[in-house]
């Protein structure tokens, strides 16, 4: 049986990064999470949920009570919102056992069509392998491998020179950052529109532990665009990706995120967290786009980093840029 007793508005392990904010879609690149966002607002039940969750946080239980629904009812509900993105979960004890405390996500929902007159989105995208970092800082514990074998030592950060950190499917670190260069291929005649970094990553914790927030955090062109607060490190079931000789106790795939800048402001897969806009990062054609992934120091949570390459985890993706452009007006 779980607690009664209300939650705080910013309970600890929730994380708050995200509240109040728009929560941005583009039908063209994130057509899958706009039917789940569409199918989640398709609710007089959920809809109230999320107008229970506007001053506080509510156990599953507390939504089931307050609503007056059977407790099955609010959990297929909650899971739907969750999966649509609208509310952060985070499970925390109780008198007995744990309980699931959900927290409303953003404020707005903007979801947005093609231009009139706008056949396709003008885009380049550059896939970077994990291991083609030009700089670092980590601090153990910390390693990396390639999809056949370790490289280098267990929490050695010289292991991060090894000439096959090239080779490398997945990287680990407790907190520091890693920098990348990517070339700015723009055509003649185009700025851009938007700045896309999209990679598979999760937390560092012992082995794997879903329940280890990490407060990732993205920068490009020296500009701080936002941090997003990884759940956990996701073990337990085999990434569709990770190679047999990986240790089943070991961690095992990640999160696909995407962080965005565009002219209205930052973004985590449509869900603003800063109003940084792109204008601040001189995206220029024949320049360098200079991006910088890490776990500060200081940050809230520091939970470290795994980051996974294309033949790693559940996405056979490497660290990718794409830039949306249109012609100069």
């Amino acid at each position: 049986m779980t607690s009664n007793s209300l939650v705080p508005a910013h309970a600890p392990g929730i994380p708050t990064s995200a509240h109040n904010k728009t929560y941005m879609l583009d039908v063209t690149s994130d057509r899958d999470q706009a039917l789940l966002v569409i199918k989640a607002l398709a609710s007089e039940w959920r809809l109230r949920i999320l107008e229970l969750l506007n001053t506080q946080q509510l156990s599953v239980n507390q939504i089931a009570q307050a609503l007056d629904i059977p407790l099955s009812t609010a959990t297929m509900h909650v899971k739907i919102l969750d999966e649509a993105q609208m509310i952060w979960t985070q499970l925390q004890p109780a008198v007995r056992g744990q309980q699931k405390i959900c927290s409303r996500r953003c404020e707005a929902v903007q979801i947005n069509f093609p231009p009139f007159g706008e056949q396709r989105s003008n885009a380049i995208e550059v896939a970077m392998p994990i291991g083609g970092y030009v700089g670092f800082e980590v601090t153990p514990t910390c390693g990396l491998a390639s999809d056949v074998s370790l490289i280098g030592m267990m929490d050695d950060p010289l292991s991060f020179w090894e000439p096959e950190r090239l080779h490398a499917q997945i990287l680990w670190f407790r907190h520091g950052y890693l920098d990348y260069h990517f070339p700015v291929r723009l055509p003649p005649r185009s700025q851009a529109t938007s700045v896309q970094l999209r990679m598979e990553i999760c937390s560092e914790a012992p082995n794997y532990n879903a329940e280890w927030p990490s407060d990732i955090t993205v920068w490009i062109n020296d500009v701080e665009v936002g941090t997003w607060t990884s759940p956990g490190d996701f073990g337990g079931t085999r990434g569709a990706l990770t190679p047999d000789w990986w240790l089943d106790a070991d961690t095992q795939f990640g999160q696909l995120k995407r962080w965005e800048v565009n002219e209205v402001g930052s973004f985590v897969d449509g869900v603003q967290i800063s109003d940084v806009r792109l204008a601040a990062l001189d995206v220029r054609r024949g320049s360098l786009l200079r991006a910088r992934i890490g776990v500060k120091p200081d940050a809230r949570h520091v939970g470290g980093i795994n980051l996974f390459g294309r033949k790693f985890g559940n996405y056979p993706e490497d660290l990718t840029l794409r830039i949306t452009f249109a012609p100069d007006p």
